[in-house]
């Protein structure tokens, strides 16, 4: 978090010195207002694409993190129960689980049990927290 402020009020002292460098400028007619205009715009531009850069990577870093199959199998988790404890993960209610699986809402109470029992949990959030330690999801 430091690290961020640091940055950005960085940023924002290089900016202000840019802005008053080029008023002299303008003042004492070294330069065109077209070209300042052009400068600041690079500037920007490079500014918010490394800003962008720097948002994107902890997304990739996320996405990296490969699912354990084998784990899967050695819980004996079946391919219906996988597909509920995903639903579980994307906070859907087992209602809603239901609805996207096309199967009934007690069908689904059945999974979230079945998965309780395989993954030794007592909530569902607890199931998820141990299904992301085992890498499963």
């Amino acid at each position: 978090m430091r690290k961020t402020i640091l940055i950005f009020s960085l940023l924002i002292i290089v900016l202000l010195l840019l802005f008053q460098l080029s008023k002299y400028s303008i003042v004492f007619g070294h330069s065109k207002t077209e070209t300042i205009i052009a400068v600041i715009a690079v500037v920007f531009f490079a500014i918010g694409f490394a800003i962008q850069k720097q948002s994107k990577a902890p997304e990739q870093k996320h996405n990296s993190t490969r699912i354990d199959y084998d784990k899967i199998k050695a819980l004996q988790i079946s391919d219906r129960e996988y597909e509920v404890l995903q639903g579980i993960s994307e906070g859907l209610s087992n209602k809603e689980i239901a609805e996207r699986l096309f199967l009934s809402e007690s069908t689904i109470k059945t999974h979230v049990s079945n998965l309780l029992l395989k993954l030794n949990a007592k909530r569902r959030t607890q199931a998820l927290q141990i299904a992301q330690s085992f890498h499963i999801i």
